[in-house]
């Protein structure tokens, strides 16, 4: 059973090692002597992984579904132990490092660094790679793995993933290929409008990488505040919520011409959504005379993309709009993105199958001989995934539950407990308390929460069932 979990597992953590050469070369090249500390994680990671890949190297025909699972857990939990050995050669503490890697490799991008911009530039490119490899390693996991294991709803998005011809992709290696040219492609340009807009090289890379993996690292402390420019603000805007939207969708669009399907349909819930928040926060702040109208749809466009899609870039800190404001991130976050996104949370299909069921329900209430098939546009969802969808919001509420009485037993107050978990559990990154916030860091809290959140962060990444199924007694039998 072990054998395909460990060889590609071992496969993940080299490609982390051969990773890790980047920021080494970043400081040979600024004449830094950090170097060394990521040559020395490298051969570490390319040992454990090549040792993996080598030792259970074999051709793989077949993966059963607790392969999936254990596969998927083991692989995440071990690229982000195996991450943060930079950060502990650095300097950086044990509980710390984890965090930060676990932050990055699960575009969380909450950061126990209260100063960013003291940290050599090997250290930040290191943090934005994390997120890179995190972005596309999700999205690759959602739409080749959760189908296949049957995680909230996902199985329906096989026919998203298909060919043309409406077959089944047969084989995982294609659905990687076209998800990394999409990726890429959506990098690059990124990173080009960046650069036009008048951010350094550096800061472009690490922006870009952040933004298009929807992971909130930036290069700098007050986030991306600290560039004081509009045009900057609004490509970052646009590109958050492309890599908000399912990377299959753009291949899809390009090679059928054709956007009347359940991916389209989910984007276009996904922008009516957004422009609904973005709408009411607007005449919030301009009624409130924050700002001007222009500066308030702009405040809050960036703010609420970020936080919808995940990322966790800021441009000022907007637990100071009120606590009505404070309050509607607390939703934005739990929102979410598209499924087959890099984004986290419960994402935006669950939310249609919801409100879908419920309308049904409101329906049959009073007309209970009525058969009405539960539908999202056109197509019709069965009572299996519906159900598997309220079994993993069950499994969520649940999650966050649990997890904030830990933190709260840590000595935190109960706002702390509960927006440390949902910034972690959601990926959003920042959470709505000031220590925590846009303009604070994980860096007061305890060792203990440190090590309780990366786990959560991990948990969230991972569709939460992932996880918790792992550690039930019919697992093992």
């Amino acid at each position: 059973m072990w054998q395909p979990v460990l060889m590609i597992s071992g496969y993940f953590i080299s490609v982390l090692g051969i990773s890790m050469l980047i920021p080494a070369v970043v400081d040979i090249i600024n004449t830094h002597s950090n170097w060394s500390y990521f040559i020395t994680s490298a051969i570490v990671a390319l040992f454990v992984g090549l040792s993996l890949f080598l030792a259970n190297n074999n051709k793989i025909r077949n993966i059963s579904i607790q392969q999936g699972y254990l596969l998927t857990c083991c692989s995440w939990f071990s690229v982000a132990l195996l991450g943060a050995v930079p950060f502990v050669l650095y300097g950086t503490p044990l509980a710390d490092a984890i965090f930060e890697s676990a932050s990055g490799i699960s575009t969380t991008g909450a950061t126990i660094y209260a100063n960013v911009e003291a940290l050599p530039q090997s250290i930040l490119i290191w943090r934005a790679i994390l997120h890179g490899l995190g972005g596309v390693g999700i999205v690759i996991f959602a739409i080749a793995l959760l189908p296949f294991l049957g995680i909230g709803g996902m199985q329906i998005f096989q026919r998203e993933n298909s060919d043309v011809d409406e077959k089944f992709m047969p084989k995982i290696s294609y659905i990687a290929k076209r998800i990394l040219v999409v990726y890429a492609i959506l990098q690059i340009s990124c990173l080009l409008c960046l650069k036009w807009a008048g951010m350094s090289w550096f800061d472009a890379v690490c922006q870009a990488l952040s933004t298009v993996s929807t992971g909130g690292f930036s290069s700098k402390n007050t986030s991306i505040a600290a560039f004081d420019n509009s045009t900057i603000e609004w490509i970052i805007t646009l590109f958050m919520f492309l890599g908000a939207i399912p990377l299959t969708f753009y291949h899809s669009l390009l090679a059928t011409k054709n956007i009347h399907s359940l991916r389209s349909s989910q984007v276009a819930i996904f922008s009516k959504v957004l422009c609904l928040y973005i709408l009411i926060v607007t005449l919030w702040l301009w009624t409130s005379d924050t700002y001007n109208f222009a500066t308030s749809l702009r405040m809050a466009a960036f703010n609420i993309i970020s936080i919808v899609s995940t990322t966790g870039f800021s441009t000022t800190n907007y637990l100071n709009w009120g606590v009505f404001a404070g309050t509607l991130f607390i939703i934005f976050a739990l929102t979410g993105g598209c499924t087959g996104s890099t984004s986290g949370s419960i994402k935006i299909f669950r939310w249609q199958v919801v409100f879908a069921q419920l309308k049904k329900s409101f329906i049959t209430t009073t007309a209970p001989n009525r058969v009405i098939p539960l539908r999202i546009g056109s197509s019709t969802i069965s009572s299996q995934i519906s159900s598997s969808i309220f079994v993993f919001l069950a499994a969520y509420c649940f999650t966050v539950a649990v997890f904030t009485i830990i933190v709260s037993y840590c000595g935190y107050d109960f706002l702390t407990s509960f927006s440390a978990v949902i910034a972690c559990m959601t990926n959003s990154g920042p959470g709505i308390t000031q220590i925590i916030g846009p303009s604070g860091s994980y860096a007061p809290l305890s060792d203990s929460v440190k090590y309780i959140l990366s786990l959560v962060m991990i948990i969230g990444r991972l569709e939460v069932m992932t996880v918790l199924v792992v550690f039930t007694k019919n697992f093992w039998r």
